[in-house]
């Protein structure tokens, strides 16, 4: 079905717990994203349970992420036929990309455009240009698909872990700066996330494409 069969593998998880869609599924629409994964380590779980735990303590029920990444794109909504020209698109585009490195250490609030979610994230503080750039290339694709770009002043982060409602008041006014003294007064020195940049991916349905850079 797809020319580059070599470069992508599924992914069958489907789990949505209470979270609502931001739209409607249609069959044969495949809610499609890039971004750029992390692997946790052992330490940066325990680190999170710590953390989902503090903000539990001040009425903040945080779920864990099912998986972590940098969002690179907006989650927009391909028709099945566009699939393969869109990751030819893509490919063509990041294959001009360089690895790089970047890292998060800033604990941040973030919340869903309908404010029915809200995340607690962890933002970049190195490397912020270098993902502009890799952004400046994914909206290249998305508009030659007519699709909706990036935030024009992203905030690159990872979401940590998620609940069902608007809680950005109580986050940011009642723990945060509690919960950034559990990530900088860690044991080992202040924690970060690092990553070592690459490979991107764009999931679309059930799909994953892998990019890798040079």
């Amino acid at each position: 079905m797809f020319g580059d069969s070599e470069e992508e593998h599924m992914d069958d998880r489907s789990q949505h717990g209470g979270r609502l869609r931001s739209f409607q599924h249609e069959r044969g629409n495949w809610a499609t994203y890039v971004y750029l994964p992390y692997e946790p380590e052992d330490v940066f779980l325990e680190l999170l349970d710590e953390l989902m735990r503090g903000a539990a303590a001040h009425g903040v029920p945080l779920i864990q992420a099912d998986e972590f990444h940098i969002s690179l794109s907006k989650t927009v909504v391909l028709r099945h036929h566009w699939i393969q020209p869109f990751v030819q698109s893509l490919r063509a585009g990041l294959a001009q990309c360089k690895r790089f490195v970047c890292s998060a250490d800033k604990l941040k609030v973030y919340s869903n455009h309908e404010k029915t979610r809200t995340f607690l994230g962890m933002e970049v503080s190195v490397g912020h240009t270098q993902l502009l750039e890799v952004v400046k290339t994914v909206n290249e694709t998305m508009e030659e698909f007519r699709l909706g770009t990036f935030y024009k002043d992203p905030s690159f982060h990872v979401s940590l872990a998620w609940c069902v409602g608007d809680f950005t008041g109580k986050l940011q006014e009642a723990c945060l700066s509690e919960l950034q003294s559990l990530v900088d007064g860690h044991e080992d020195g202040p924690f970060q996330i690092s990553f070592n940049c690459k490979q991107f991916r764009c999931k679309t349905g059930n799909k994953v494409f892998l990019f890798p850079l040079h």
